[in-house]
């Protein structure tokens, strides 16, 4: 990373948040907290959208426990790629359990958890958070050692809530343009429907067709003016063969789709249901509102269709372009669902109720100038939408940017009265060093004499550990200070507080070994 802002400082996550920090809540067991299942995470938003009210007793074991104000992070594959994390708020009685796949990330106080959120929302942080998973395929995790010594650029607190309120003001402009392109896409394929219908109706090109002196479209049911409606094969197509079988899959948006064939090599098969230049293809089983599609064969390799499908001779007096339009269009579309016979899971129509649908047929030059006039609307309209598409992938080009400019201080201005983020880590430590002492001072009460069956207890924290040659349990450390079974809560409080302080100033290291906490000086710090 480039030289840093003047008043900022780069530090680790560990300096400024706590990560998975030990259970410990003040409730009764019958007391409600927020449950949030990783589904509840929303990897769009970034926020909890679907947190279950829950007895705490509920969820008490076996979760991860966090608080209002937490960063929780999805540490497993594939929700950690996909941005599932969020900063916890509003949770019920301030406390929420969830996943024990999330990591959690509490801050010290010189970090905005809204600003450390955005950090790891990143996509590159992500990406380089994928590259040290480990684990089994399919079930690899981010560790938690990976987040305790990733660097942080560290803006002045004042800063950092700038910065917070522009991505916010940024990402509200880009969701709204996101939606605004989205429904762009929307009004198109609207407009495309309404266009066929008007070319449908006889209307697009009542003007022209009067210039010219051509009659008036006629109504005509499809079986008067069709040459053959023939069902497909029913034999067994493969992966691979000669020729491929089109099937209703195939049939997308009023085109052909190739992507995905089947084959087969049948030569008795591929002699009776080859198709021709101009045939046009109806869907006639499907779901309810696929069945009915169409689309017309344009002669682009050699082919088959399968049983699904239904194929329509034109004939002269039918152009199979304007005939798959018609099919196609908000009246085509409605015959179909009235005439269609639904069974279990899917819809049919026969061939002759096929033949039955009535449409207006103007004369074939008309018929020419309709197609030429849709087309080129299309044309236009897709186009429309190619730029539409390009500009939403931009949309997320820009996201990164706006966090990349964010995270080196290209996105505020400095401010030189703001106070800088060494200073701030200093007071926030001294803070919570009074706070430590503060706590001592008000709950101190007259020791215990020790009973004669009870070992010596040591001073402090950095004696115990000195006593041991690398790590040993939280606990282990506790009752060396004479803290275990029958403590008060306070007495834990305070354990837990000097220790917190400790990993803060950097004397001690801590590791999550299973449920338990593991404790060691520092090498640097041993002497």
């Amino acid at each position: 990373m480039s030289e840093l802002p003047r008043g900022w400082v780069q530090v680790t996550f560990e300096d400024v948040a706590e990560i998975n920090p030990r259970k410990s809540v003040d409730l009764e067991p019958s007391e409600i907290v927020t449950f949030v299942p990783m589904a509840a995470v929303s990897e769009v938003s970034g926020t909890i959208i679907e947190g279950v009210p829950r007895p705490l007793h509920e969820v008490n074991r076996g979760f991860t426990q966090f608080a209002d104000g937490d960063v929780i992070f999805a540490k497993i594959t594939p929700s950690m790629e996909n941005g599932k994390s969020a900063v916890a708020n509003g949770l019920e009685n301030g406390i929420g359990f969830g996943s024990t796949e999330f990591h959690v990330l509490r801050s010290y106080g010189a970090v905005m958890p809204e600003y450390l959120w955005r950090f790891v929302r990143q996509k590159v942080f992500r990406e380089n958070a994928q590259k040290v998973m480990s684990g089994a395929v399919g079930q690899q995790r981010v560790p938690a050692d990976y987040l305790r010594a990733h660097p942080l650029p560290l803006p002045p607190i004042a800063e950092q809530r700038r910065i917070v309120a522009k991505i916010d003001s940024l990402t509200r402009r880009i969701a709204r343009a996101r939606t605004d392109l989205n429904r762009i896409t929307e009004l198109v394929e609207q407009y495309k429907s309404q266009l066929i219908e008007l070319g449908c109706a006889g209307k697009l090109t009542d003007e022209w067709r009067t210039s010219r002196g051509l009659s008036k479209p006629a109504e005509m049911r499809l079986g008067d003016v069709a040459q053959s409606f023939n069902y497909g094969t029913s034999s067994k197509s493969s992966p691979e063969g000669d020729v491929p079988v089109l099937r209703m899959g195939n049939i997308q948006n009023g085109r052909l789709d190739w992507a995905d064939l089947v084959y087969t090599s049948d030569r008795k098969e591929i002699e009776k249901y080859r198709l021709r230049d101009g045939d046009v293809l109806f869907n006639r089983t499907n779901s309810p509102e696929l069945v009915g599609k169409t689309a017309v064969f344009k002669g682009e390799r050699e082919a088959i269709f399968a049983g699904y499908l239904i194929r329509v001779e034109c004939g002269a007096r039918l152009l199979p372009d304007y005939l798959s339009y018609c099919l196609n269009s908000p009246s085509g579309r409605r015959y179909s669902w009235e005439v269609k016979s639904d069974g279990v899971s899917q819809s049919n129509i026969s061939a002759k109720k096929l033949a039955n649908f009535k449409f207006l047929l103007p004369e074939v030059e008309d018929q020419k100038e309709i197609i030429n006039r849709i087309e080129t609307a299309f044309a236009w309209l897709d186009g429309i939408v190619a730029d539409c598409e390009a500009a939403t992938k931009l949309l997320s080009n820009l996201d990164a940017a706006i966090l990349h400019k964010a995270f080196s201080g290209k996105l505020v201005p400095q401010d030189g009265n703001d106070e800088p983020a060494p200073r701030l880590l200093q007071r926030v430590k001294a803070e919570w060093e009074a706070a430590r002492e503060n706590r001592k001072r008000r709950h101190r009460s007259p020791r215990t004499p020790i009973s004669p069956r009870r070992k010596p207890t040591m001073a402090n924290l950095t004696e115990v550990l000195s006593s041991r040659d690398g790590w040993m349990p939280a606990s282990q450390a506790a009752q060396e200070l004479g803290i275990g079974n029958g403590s008060t809560s306070k007495a834990v409080e305070e354990f837990y507080s000097d220790l917190r302080l400790r990993v803060l100033d950097g004397s001690v290291e801590v590791e999550r070994r299973g449920d338990e906490d593991w404790l060691r000086l520092r090498p640097s710090k041993v002497d």
